[in-house]
């Protein structure tokens, strides 16, 4: 057991003050799309930087300098590796007893019954408080429901330490808002949010976030900062849902969704555009709003926005494939047999990332249904994903004429439609990439 602090008021001034002379280790749990570039920024910053990560090939790669993770350039990270030597990874938990700082940022997935599942977020925080000493600060940055850092984090802590949160040691929450791929906005200047279990909490972490990030914004607690998260990714959900029903609703009345909304985003005011889609992908809108319904139900409250979003927007994959067998069937084919390319397998635009892509349900859907499914995405070539088996193909003349079918469920910007559509006898268009192209080939969503 630790023992404790001899003088509580003057860590929180030590460890303020290794912060500003860039004096403090760094500690970042999970390497993932969130844990790295932020490892990058602590490295940058000026500070000794350690990432933790139970996959040891991720591990050599970063100690290699050799980046995995698209918004982390290789030339970036081998710098701070190789050059400046103020960043290494390790699969070994002792090193945290090196750190002043941990961020834990570990994936938070859904149980299959819609529950969810912070198995990742205990593993980390049993490591931590193994060697959790006097004046270390720890920040939970997985994506979670209101209370986890309180109730959880914090009892695993104190009875494993001894320590007392707020005068021996610091645990503050602050939501991740990476958004792969964007070439506006990235770690750096995202403004952060940051709320910690006591004041002087929350004060430390945002000293920590100050030193390497453009703008901090401090709330009065974890469970508001937790809670800040979850309402904006619910926001989209919710609009996603909202906007995604209008466009099955459309669809009986033959009006042509895209243009509705292209006409309602022209008021200057009250109106803001969602676009339909085959269905929501990445770790955040198709997870998290599940994350606030289920702590709403245990205070006895039904969150029906967020299940009626969650419902509409899960449909979404198979009113695709709905869409796909009408069109063929219009074309004297049907699924059964026909050969389709699902184009795009990435959850969104110009990124690699297929996490909770909604193009693997469609691709299983398809091949449920007896389609023989040939895949192409300029950022993703395999696709051996959530029991998903596709064989990727080029995108070339001759492979699209022979296709019965093009499904687009992802619109890259580096892929010529044009030659797709001259080429392929029949377009599914789920994303409005065919803007402008009026073609008996085009099926619209």
């Amino acid at each position: 057991m630790q023992k404790k602090a001899l003088d509580p008021a003057a860590l929180q001034t030590v460890l303020t003050q290794k912060i500003r002379d860039r004096q403090a280790v760094t500690g970042v749990i999970g390497l993932g799309y969130v844990g790295l570039p932020l490892l990058l920024e602590y490295a940058r910053t000026g500070y000794q930087s350690i990432g933790f990560d139970i996959n040891a090939e991720k591990v050599e790669r970063i100690n290699a300098g050799d980046s995995y993770i698209q918004d982390v350039p290789t030339a970036d990270l081998r710098h701070e590796v190789q050059d400046t030597k103020r960043l290494r990874a390790s699969i070994d938990f002792a090193a945290l007893a090196e750190c002043d700082t941990v961020n834990i940022c570990v994936p938070t997935p859904l149980r299959k019954t819609k529950d969810p599942d912070i198995s990742y977020i205990v593993a980390a925080v049993k490591e931590i408080a193994r060697f959790v000493h006097p004046g270390m600060l720890i920040i939970l940055e997985s994506t979670t429901y209101p209370g986890t850092t309180d109730e959880v984090l914090l009892p695993i802590l104190q009875e494993h330490s001894g320590l007392k949160v707020g005068r021996d040691f610091f645990l503050a929450f602050s939501p991740e808002r990476v958004d792969p791929g964007n070439a506006n906005f990235n770690t750096k200047n995202i403004p952060k949010v940051v709320g910690g279990v006591t004041p002087a909490c929350t004060a430390v972490a945002a000293e920590l976030y100050e030193q390497s990030l453009s703008t901090v914004v401090r709330v009065s607690n974890t469970r508001v900062a937790e809670t800040v998260k979850l309402l904006e990714n619910t926001f989209r959900s919710v609009n996603i849902g909202l906007v995604n029903e209008i466009a099955l609703m459309c669809n009986k009345m033959n009006i042509d969704v895209w243009e509705v909304i292209d006409a309602a985003a022209t008021k200057p005011f009250g109106f803001m555009p969602f676009y339909p889609g085959p269905g929501l992908g990445g770790h955040c809108i198709p997870i998290d709003p599940f994350y606030l319904s289920w702590k709403a139900k245990l205070a006895g409250f039904e969150a029906r926005f967020i299940e009626l979003a969650g419902q509409v927007n899960g449909s979404m994959p198979q009113y695709v494939v709905d869409r796909v067998g009408l069109a063929l069937n219009d074309h004297s084919k049907c699924v059964n047999g026909a050969k389709i390319l699902v184009l795009g397998v990435a959850y969104k635009a110009d990124i690699d990332d297929v996490r909770e892509s909604p193009a693997l349900d469609v691709i299983r859907l398809l091949q449920a249904r007896g389609a023989e499914v040939v895949v192409h995405d300029p950022y993703v070539h395999d696709v051996t994903h959530e029991g998903v088996d596709a064989r990727w193909v080029e995108l070339d003349p001759v492979r699209l004429q022979t296709q019965d079918c093009v499904v687009i469920v992802t619109g890259h910007g580096s892929v010529d439609y044009k030659r797709v559509l001259h080429n392929a006898p029949l377009v599914v268009d789920t994303r409005n990439v065919l803007k402008g192209k009026k073609s008996d080939k085009i099926v619209r969503l």
